[in-house]
């Protein structure tokens, strides 16, 4: 069997681009992939366009190592977000090749189940008012949907510092959020990378008494020393991984024992073999994984092929029951979270069919996400 072509399909909303791939071969099999692009979705299709020439066309879908390896190191340059990514959506193609050219779903091929339902949790449910009141009843919405985790950004524009009034709000959010869904549901904190180690351990003093179950990205993620000092002054657990999209270069932060739960994001780090092979070495720290997804019904279904075949796997990100729902919509057999879990897939591949038209009818927007904007928001919407 050999890929005879690849083809890029962008579905557009105001917040997020969404690239699938196909990968067909001469024997009349298609996969599918997917990686959602933060402001480089021309690139990443750029890209894909001369990979297909160089690496991807007459390739074995079979042969996935070889076809990573060619292509994350055969053009010498350094793999990046773009080229890694490039790299995941392929790959997740040919696993889904592979799984349906042996009737078999993705997690039986790398070692069989370790559970039967892989618990969610919910992003996405808080684009409502930045008020406790707005946030509680929202919370609550989403609890009563069955979900027994849920996250929350409830700070502003920050940067290294929050000011006085900043964090006066953002603990009310979450105090608002706490009561709204009672001690038993999961209660995660994220922080994308805004603060100075000195202001995420303060903010973590103040959250602690409402039991996040982690606190996320507190601080930059180039410096990951600052990321130890913080991990050493709180004892709430660590999350932090979605902006490195290489396995290699969790390394060093395993070895500052610096998180607790690394979140790669599998669109973005080389693929469904990639983040098993991570997960694996997390393993070895006693460190979870929870793999960050912003993504569609593809990738959805890629992680979840993940989440069940791996021991140190936690939970499991789900936008599309709150932004964007529609989106579900554009893929047969895409991933529902029922009373809190996704269901053991059982179909071959990623258990997904792409509708081509369905994901016609979301053209590429110029989407826009500004973390730093004066009245930052979910979605990067402005309030």
């Amino acid at each position: 069997m050999r890929i005879t072509e690849i083809g890029t399909h962008v579905l557009g909303t105001p917040w997020r681009n969404l690239t699938f791939v196909t990968v067909r071969t001469d024997e009349g099999l298609t996969g599918v992939g997917e990686a959602r692009m933060l402001g480089h979705t021309d690139a990443l299709v750029g890209y894909l366009a001369e990979a297909e020439r160089r690496h991807i066309a007459g390739s074995d879908p079979f042969d996935i190592e070889d076809l990573v390896h060619r292509m994350k190191y055969g053009d010498f340059g350094r793999a990046g977000e773009i080229v890694m990514s490039g790299i995941a959506c392929v790959e997740m193609a040919c696993w889904d090749i592979v799984g349906k050219a042996l009737g078999q779903p993705v997690w039986r091929l790398l070692g069989g189940k370790v559970r039967d339902r892989v618990k969610a949790y919910a992003n996405g449910w808080y684009t409502v008012d930045r008020t406790p009141e707005d946030f509680h009843a929202a919370a609550k919405g989403v609890v009563e949907r069955g979900y027994r985790a849920l996250k929350l950004d409830p700070f502003g524009a920050g940067r290294m510092e929050l000011d006085h009034a900043e964090t006066v709000l953002a603990i009310d959010l979450v105090e608002a959020v706490r009561d709204a869904v009672g001690p038993d549901v999961e209660l995660l904190v994220e922080m994308h990378g805004r603060f100075s180690p000195a202001t995420a351990i303060r903010l973590a003093g103040l959250l602690a008494p409402f039991d996040p179950a982690w606190l996320e990205e507190p601080v930059p993620p180039e410096n990951l020393k600052a990321l130890a000092k913080v991990s050493a002054h709180t004892g709430l657990p660590i999350a932090t991984g979605e902006r490195v999209h290489d396995r290699i270069e969790f390394r060093e932060l395993l070895e500052l024992q610096a998180a607790d739960v690394l979140q790669p994001d599998v669109g973005h780090s080389g693929g469904i073999a990639e983040v098993r092979k991570l997960a694996a070495t997390a393993e070895t720290y006693y460190v979870q994984v929870a793999p960050h997804n912003v993504g569609g019904p593809v990738l959805t279904a890629a992680s979840l092929q993940l989440g069940v075949c791996t021991p140190n796997f936690k939970i499991l990100e789900h936008f599309n029951d709150f932004a964007d729902a529609a989106v579900k919509d554009v893929a047969k057999g895409a991933p529902q979270v029922v009373d809190g879990y996704f269901a053991l897939p059982e179909a071959p591949g990623l258990g997904v069919e792409l509708d081509l038209d369905a994901v016609a009818a979301f053209p590429q927007q110029h989407a826009d996400f500004d973390l730093y904007a004066d009245g930052w928001h979910f979605r990067g919407t402005r309030r």
